[in-house]
């Protein structure tokens, strides 16, 4: 299930969108390199959270490496990561251009492939406005439903795992991700 919340646009200068609410997804908490090797090593397989974590830290290297060189790298049914270069205006001609006065940067670009897709992911996605889970949490007080036994642990998963991203670092997402 995906969550989403509505927040109300406020930026004026966009007039059809000011005062009308959009779906924004809501990321629940942020893992890491470690985190992903342990949950893949919690799926059978015969390699460790170690080797894993060595692995997807040399891939993380690796596509960086390549992506610097201009190359294009598919990891299948994830995404292509490329290059991306962020303009600061247009030249009038190609003999005034110069990468000081033209160019702001350079950034990652991702795009889905394959069943990372958007028209795969619209064909899979099961969507929830969070507000919708805290209503019901909030109507629900211990021993109210005949089927629980007077709030004692139903073994439903509270969704407090805490993650290892603290939030503080400066992210390079330009939004063109397209997942």
């Amino acid at each position: 299930m995906l969550l989403f919340k509505l927040v109300k646009c406020a930026n004026s200068l966009i007039k059809k969108a000011f005062g009308k609410f959009y779906a924004r997804p809501v990321v629940t908490h942020t893992i890491g390199i470690a985190e992903l090797a342990e949950h893949m090593a919690s799926h059978n397989t015969p390699f460790s959270a170690g080797t894993i974590r060595g692995i997807l830290t040399d891939m993380v290297v690796c596509v960086r490496e390549l992506v610097m060189q201009n190359v294009a790298v598919k990891i299948e049914n994830l995404a292509i990561f490329s290059i991306g270069i962020r303009p600061k205006k247009g030249a009038d001609s190609e003999e005034e251009f110069s990468v000081a006065n033209h160019i702001d940067g350079v950034r990652l670009r991702a795009r889905a492939t394959g069943k990372f897709s958007n028209n795969q992911l619209d064909l899979e996605a099961t969507l929830k406005n969070v507000k919708d889970l805290t209503k019901k949490k909030e109507s629900k007080t211990p021993g109210s439903d005949p089927g629980t036994d007077s709030g004692s642990n139903t073994g439903s998963d509270s969704g407090n795992q805490s993650g290892s991203d603290s939030g503080k670092e400066q992210g390079s997402d330009s939004g063109d991700v397209g997942l």
